[in-house]
């Protein structure tokens, strides 16, 4: 049995879970997800809480158990509260500003290059950090890998775009002349 699929989803006040044919519906105070459905999962919605399990126990089964039951929960979650990315942008003269739905990064380049968001991703600047935010999980992430892939950070200066807590791991660049 997944350790993480046995265990159920509360679904918080002010959420609606709506099993569907193809997809879950979920609603919620900050906005409506949709997350699909396998045909090897069953969805229960008993006593405020969603159980997730499995029809059978073939290997396919086993491996969307969990994923399934994960997805639903990153849903319930992103309806709720939401979800946060930052990142930093270091080096002498890199900056970051946001200018209605495209973030402006100066990062070394000879030109500023504009990054246009989704419509369901915002993002605010403050100083050198980005904060990208929205009710889906992994838009979040991939907006933020495709910001950090513009820049990403050098191993010697460490000049770059990085997430707020990526260790970057230095190295000791050439030696001096005698």
């Amino acid at each position: 049995m997944s350790r993480i699929g046995k265990n159920p989803i509360e679904i918080p006040s002010g959420v609606e879970v709506s099993v569907g044919a193809s997809e879950i519906q979920i609603k919620g105070p900050k906005g409506n997800l949709n997350t699909p459905v396998h045909p090897t999962v069953e969805y229960k919605i008993e006593e405020g809480k969603v159980y997730v399990t499995r029809i059978d126990d073939t290997r396919e089964a086993r491996g969307q158990h969990g994923l399934r039951r994960t997805l639903l929960a990153n849903c319930v979650e992103g309806v709720t509260k939401g979800y946060e990315k930052v990142l930093e942008v270091i080096g002498v003269g890199y900056k970051v500003s946001v200018q209605g739905k495209k973030v402006v990064l100066t990062v070394g380049y000879s030109h500023p290059v504009e990054f246009d968001l989704p419509a369901a991703v915002e993002a605010k600047a403050e100083g050198n950090k980005l904060t990208l935010g929205s009710i889906d999980k992994q838009l979040v992430g991939e907006v933020a890998a495709q910001i950090r892939r513009v820049r990403p950070p050098e191993p010697y200066k460490g000049k770059g775009i990085k997430y707020i807590d990526e260790f970057i791991r230095r190295k000791a660049g050439k030696s001096g002349a005698k």
